[in-house]
């Protein structure tokens, strides 16, 4: 079973808003008590937050569907429903957040950090919120908000000062183990390290951590290996340390090759060529490995690195490397910026921007964008038409009727709003002087084909009024031949 999982993808639903409510207060001797019915609660959000305790992504491996609560419908007497309850996902520190196509959202480092990845739908207004001087008693309600759904990748790139680099077997583990309490699974054979190690050094008054990253082969940064699933843990290192094997007895392998094959493939990976390095000589207690480690010193020496001699079997030389990392991570700590507070940054909306957006498509069909707007059709109860002749309104007074004119909208042209899509019919608006009829009907909306025109009706009423003429007239003749018959 895995114990190590370093990039997980998620599947995301935040709650839905609860559905606000359509209600008349009802009490004895009080038949026209108003709308009393209570908005609905909002969906609950999904949020992810920095917890030192998680070191792995191993529990969304196993559980990566996630749902957030959804709000509660409102109910009569003004009573609202309750909000869903807010999820909140712990992650490691060092975790990146992106979408499936490779966009980073949020860089979750230190802990504490939160990123709201889901928002909750917002809950629907009851018929007592949407009530006003010409509205009084609302046969509607607002439907709640559906919640943000999408999938997001989760990749954790270790937090670590110092990253020790080399081809397998060539002691990295066994170093990490003596110079700190961490104790990772330590073999003769390659590849015995199968993800990244942390451990905690101190030396003197300095702290430090040290990643273990598998073992590095010729191809590693196009995927051969292991190298291309956790290169990433060394993108955050400061400092780079090259262990090499002095005592191996492969053909063709010595420390400079070694050292040439890595550093390919880190400039091949990218964005590692700045970080100082220093190498670590592994294995000078074999008698061969010491003779070797002496002859390649002067030629690593020329290329400008600081080379030590070490051994994790005797701990012969570990003390000096020890206290030239610290040395390089101090420096790198003091040369980096000082950390800034998390600051709110408010962008408010251009006085000239009406929040959506008309474009005309190819097919002759309108399409309108914006927030407002798709929330309002989201929300609007279209089988209510009273409703419908709400939400017409609203999206008139925002300016959506005049700007459809603008673009060349005819009326009978398809407009599409988020899901919705509408047949437009800019007469159908009456202004801020309509007056509501009936509850949960619009005037406005009623079919006018099947209805007869004022010509029609006249025409109608005047040969009713000749027709029972004319059948009084036959009730009379029917009379008097009648009494002639007698």
């Amino acid at each position: 079973m895995a114990t190590f999982v370093d990039r997980v993808v998620l599947h995301l639903q935040a709650g839905d808003g609860g559905h606000g409510c359509v209600s008349i207060h009802r009490e004895k001797f009080k038949p026209f008590g108003g709308p009393d019915g209570g908005n609905g609660g909002h969906g609950g959000s999904v949020s992810l937050v920095v917890d030192p305790q998680v070191t792995t992504l191993l529990d969304f491996h196993f559980h990566p569907h996630v749902k957030a609560d959804n709000g509660k419908g409102g109910a009569g007497s003004n009573r609202d429903g309750a909000n869903g309850q807010q999820l909140v996902l712990k992650v490691p520190n060092g975790t990146v957040v992106q979408t499936t196509d490779g966009t980073v959202l949020a860089d979750m480092v230190g802990a504490g950090t939160t990123f709201e990845v889901a928002r909750g739908g917002r809950g629907g207004r009851g018929n007592a919120s949407l009530a006003n001087a010409k509205r009084k008693a609302p046969g509607f309600a607002e439907l709640g908000e559906p919640g943000d759904q999408l999938d997001i990748v989760l990749e954790l790139k270790s937090v670590a000062d110092v990253g020790l680099v080399g081809f397998p077997s060539a002691g990295k583990s066994s170093l990490i183990s003596v110079i700190s309490a961490a104790k990772p699974k330590i073999a003769d054979y390659p590849f015995t390290t199968l993800v990244p190690n942390l451990g905690v050094v101190r030396v003197d008054n300095h702290t430090f951590t040290v990643a273990d990253v598998p073992g590095l082969i010729p191809g590693a940064a196009t995927g051969k290996g292991l190298g291309l699933e956790f290169l990433r843990h060394i993108e955050r290192c400061a400092v780079l340390v090259h262990v090499i094997d002095s005592a191996t007895l492969e053909p063709g392998r010595d420390p400079v090759a070694d050292i040439d094959a890595i550093e390919a493939e880190l400039s091949q990976y990218g964005g590692l060529a700045d970080r100082p390095r220093l190498v670590a000589v592994n294995k000078v207690d074999v008698p061969d490995g010491r003779d070797l480690a002496e002859i390649v010193r002067p030629d690593l020496e020329e290329r400008g690195y600081r080379v030590f001699e070490v051994s994790a079997a005797t701990r012969e030389g570990l003390k000096e490397l020890t206290y030239a990392m610290a040395e390089l991570v101090e420096a790198e700590r003091k040369a980096a910026p000082p950390a800034e507070p998390a600051r709110i940054v408010i962008r408010p909306m251009a006085v000239d921007d009406a929040g959506f957006t008309i474009d005309a498509e190819s097919d002759g069909s309108f399409t309108v964008r914006g927030v407002r707007p798709e929330r309002w059709v989201k929300q609007t109860n279209f089988d209510n038409d009273e409703a419908v002749g709400y939400l017409a309104d609203r999206l008139a007074r925002l300016g959506v009727e005049d700007k459809l004119a603008k673009a060349g909208a005819q009326p009978g042209d398809l407009v599409r709003i988020g899901e919705r899509e509408f047949d437009w019919q800019p007469t159908l608006y009456a202004g801020v002087d309509f007056v509501p009829g009936n509850r949960g009907t619009d005037v406005r909306l009623e079919d006018k084909s099947n209805r007869a025109s004022a010509a029609e009706r006249l025409a109608a009423r005047k040969a009713r009024r000749v027709r029972s003429a004319d059948e009084v007239g036959a009730d009379e003749s029917d009379d008097i031949d009648e009494d002639d018959a007698e």
